[in-house]
């Protein structure tokens, strides 16, 4: 099987995925794929109203539920492990939490939450944070 080939939503389901389960992120109550958080901007001329497109992450990481701890954005492996974080850098001034970008052979983290730290952190595909580690 040829990874350059695949999908972003099969980078999700093969690598991804996978890598937040060995973590110990809960499927069930921790991981939110696929999901809007915004409804997208109203805008006004005159009157004609209309609604912009809803922002939507790939992955939303819960500590408990509705409490977002983390935010992922994934691209294909045709992409860098980075391509994703410029996309996702608007989301931490709308969620407060720190962001993850990546491609499948990797994570790149980017902390604003915490001043004192590195901006951007390359992590391993089998070193994602588990929650409690993202809490720290």
């Amino acid at each position: 099987m040829d990874k350059r080939s695949l999908s972003e939503r099969d980078i999700c389901s093969m690598f991804i995925t996978p890598a937040l389960h060995g973590a110990g992120w809960d499927p069930m109550t921790q991981i939110c794929e696929e999901v809007g958080f915004t409804k997208g901007r109203i805008i006004v001329r005159g009157k004609l109203v209309t609604r912009r497109q809803a922002k939507r992450a790939d992955y939303i990481l819960n500590y408990k539920p509705n409490i977002p701890q983390a935010l992922i954005e994934t691209k294909d492996t045709t992409r860098c492990v980075g391509d994703g974080i410029q996309q996702a850098l608007g989301y931490p001034e709308i969620l407060f939490i720190p962001v993850f970008s990546s491609n499948g052979d990797g994570f790149l983290f980017h902390d604003r939450t915490d001043a004192g730290a590195a901006a951007e952190t390359p992590l391993a595909l089998g070193t994602f944070p588990s929650p409690a580690d993202l809490l720290k």
